[in-house]
């Protein structure tokens, strides 16, 4: 059974576009200063096209290997399998793979550059915390970023930002070792090319850095909507955040900063210490989360 969909959220809509706009004119800006400078950009472009090719096809298997998960069959695992099951029929998806990390963080997660290829990831922390309907919840939340293929939007995205971080590396090594070829107006030109390489380089790579975690943030907003919808119950969503969140404070730091680098594709980040400010985050505040959530839920009541 589908659930009826509540209209959309034009605010969140506008905001995606406008991000998604302005990576476009950054990364435009730089292809134009590097070809009015002459710069040969075939090598770095292969091999950033391969680096995205390794992230895009294998990031499922790369995923699951770092955080040690388990794909887990029907008979191993029967209640969740089930609440994949039916998820997958309400949105209209292919039953992804269904994967176990045994650890005590709370946490859940999709990967996979598309539906067919997807899967979805629970922690035996997070089984063991939630009822059955906020873990129902949690998972709409994760198959709406399947659904949205945010891995592929997000991937995509960084390609050029991949691409800027690879130039500024190579032309500060160029600039170590003593220059590189370019020409213009027949005159050799070779220093100045590798500072303002380097110099758009970084810039590209800075403000494309927090536009790629704004848009993160945006998808994550989205995820929380569409899988609120999905289940009809956006409080489920949100008491699960908040039960997340709560518990990560109490897990050990060693066991969070070894599974910080997956917090993009965790539902909550795994943060040690003091948290960093949300401008630097891939998700947003579950404090902004739920009052979204709690919006929603008037929405829903009101119809």
């Amino acid at each position: 059974m589908r659930r009826k969909w509540y209209g959309r959220d034009t605010q969140l809509t506008i905001r995606m576009f406008l991000t998604m706009f302005l990576l476009f004119a950054v990364y435009a800006a730089f292809m134009a200063v590097l070809w009015y400078i002459g710069v040969g950009l075939l090598p770095l472009v292969l091999i950033a096209a391969v680096f995205l090719f390794i992230q895009y096809y294998y990031s499922d298997r790369l995923v699951l290997w770092s955080m040690h998960a388990k794909i887990v069959q029907p008979s191993e695992a029967p209640e969740l399998h089930g609440i994949i099951d039916r998820l997958a029929q309400m949105t209209n998806l292919p039953k992804p793979k269904v994967a176990i990390v045994n650890t005590s963080m709370p946490n859940a997660f999709a990967t996979g550059r598309g539906p067919k290829s997807a899967v979805v990831a629970v922690t035996t922390g997070l089984m063991d915390r939630l009822d059955g309907p906020e873990l129902e919840a949690v998972l709409a939340h994760e198959m709406t970023h399947i659904k949205n293929r945010d891995m592929a939007v997000l991937t995509i995205a960084s390609f050029l930002s991949t691409l800027a971080f690879l130039m500024m590396r190579s032309f500060m090594f160029a600039g170590l070792a003593g220059g590189v070829g370019g020409r213009r107006g027949g005159r050799d030109n070779s220093g100045q090319i590798i500072i303002l390489v380097y110099i758009a380089s970084i810039l590209v790579w800075v403000i494309s850095y927090f536009l790629i975690r704004a848009l993160s943030r945006y998808r994550e907003y989205a995820a929380d909507r569409g899988g609120a919808i999905i289940t009809g119950a956006p409080s489920q969503l949100a008491a699960a955040l908040l039960k997340i969140s709560g518990v990560m404070s109490r897990i050990p730091t060693q066991d969070l900063r070894q599974a910080e680098p997956m917090n993009a594709f965790f539902i909550v980040p795994a943060v040690s210490g003091s948290s960093l400010t949300e401008i630097f985050s891939t998700h947003p505040s579950v404090e902004k989360r739920i009052e979204r959530l709690k919006k929603l839920e008037q929405q829903m009541e009101g119809q």
